[in-house]
């Protein structure tokens, strides 16, 4: 149970207990199969909790110098980089931090790869490949979609001259929110397709959107594929899952300010589905809430909106035991990746509080926002009134 009376609203909160536990999981699939696990900065930056997960995971994955400049700054162990596209007043700065840096494009390599080898020899270099397998449905989610822009193909690397033994790995990323069936299905194209080059390089790294930590994940299946890879190349196994470290251990906790009725009852929140939580919209799905039910299951049910001025800035339906109050503080749950590091000031409404609720169930607020965080990120610029 969170410590409501103690947590302002809205307040994103991470439940440390919850979190600990999956990297207790995480860990364990490390420690027998000796893949390394790293987090995924671009769902999940709250660092905070870095001193935590640092004790467990073998590094981070940015996709641009602000996420590598964090990981230097607050988590430390391997920093690895991809981005689809390196600016040259970037590279510089990003593989003073690096450890392993990832190219999206052949270009990209030809452009960097000498200058990089002679400059920062420590920094060891990948190529993201494409294997032209999808096991995503969604195009918005899917990086081998048709027309994909996230990686090279087989057919591209063919017909190029670049010697592609010179690299240290390889990248492949098919997957969001998927089980192990869906990665022995993209590891056996990725076999049957660079085989040859796989039994050149150092290391592979198999990206993210692996549901590591879903109750139902098949850890002990994971394993097996893992270490029958590994010892067929004679590769280390890299995965860099974001929602799979904080799945369940986030909660967005809101309050009631309105309630009105126009053929239904409809409740506004404190909070907004287009600037706190998006992917509600762009998923699109509906987040459970603590004590709710699927409409019209419990007696009283309501549509929950947001304050902005967006009209589909709509959360979804629910039902409750009781009737909603005004200043009554509702849970969402499951609200740690993709909500901090998406959320705007879009209206001009208030980002929610950051917080954290440690082993001992004591709530700490960490980070709390206010006006002059909406200015500064519109510019700098000193007015005097007339």
């Amino acid at each position: 149970m969170l410590p409501l009376a103690d947590i302002p609203s809205p307040c994103y909160v991470i439940d440390e207990r919850r979190l600990k536990s999956n990297l207790e999981r995480l860990n364990r699939i490390q420690t027998e199969s000796g893949a390394k696990v790293i987090l995924a900065l671009k769902a999940f930056s709250t660092y905070s909790t870095f001193p935590l997960i640092s004790q467990y995971l073998s590094g981070t994955t940015a996709s641009s110098v602000n996420e590598a400049r964090l990981a230097n700054e607050t988590f430390g162990k391997e920093i690895h980089v991809y981005s689809p596209a390196y600016k040259p007043d970037e590279i510089d700065e990003i593989c003073s931090f690096a450890h392993h840096i990832v190219f999206n494009s052949l270009s990209q390599l030809d452009r960097y790869y000498y200058y990089l080898r002679d400059k920062y020899p420590h920094v060891e270099i990948g190529l993201r490949v494409n294997p032209e397998h999808s096991e995503v449905n969604y195009p918005l989610y899917d990086p081998c979609c048709t027309f994909s822009r996230l990686g090279v193909t087989k057919e591209e690397m063919d017909k190029s001259k670049f010697d592609f033994t010179k690299l240290d790995g390889i990248h492949f990323h098919t997957l969001c929110g998927k089980h192990v069936d869906s990665l022995e299905r993209t590891v056996e194209v990725v076999r049957e397709k660079f085989s040859d080059l796989l039994h050149h390089m150092k290391w592979v790294n198999c990206g993210g959107g692996h549901g590591l930590t879903y109750p139902n994940y098949d850890i002990d299946r994971l394993i097996r594929l893992i270490n029958v890879f590994r010892k067929e190349f004679d590769v280390d196994f890299i995965m860099e899952p974001g929602e799979g470290v904080v799945f369940g251990t986030g909660f967005l906790v809101a309050s009631v300010v309105d309630l009105m009725y126009n053929d239904m009852n409809l409740a506004i929140i404190d909070s907004s589905a287009s600037a706190h939580m998006p992917d509600v919209i762009e998923m699109p799905y509906r987040p459970e809430i603590e004590g709710s039910a699927q409409p019209n299951e419990k007696e009283y049910t309501y549509r929950l909106g947001g304050t902005t001025c967006l009209s589909g800035d709509v959360i979804g339906n629910y039902s409750f035991d009781k009737p909603l109050q005004i200043g009554q503080k509702l849970i969402f749950k499951d609200m740690a990746h993709y909500t901090m590091v998406k959320s705007t000031f879009f209206n001009g409404i208030p980002l929610p509080s950051i917080g954290r609720v440690d082993q001992d169930g004591v709530f700490h607020l960490d980070r709390t926002f206010t006006y002059e965080d909406f200015k500064a990120r519109l510019g700098n610029v000193n007015f005097t009134k007339k």
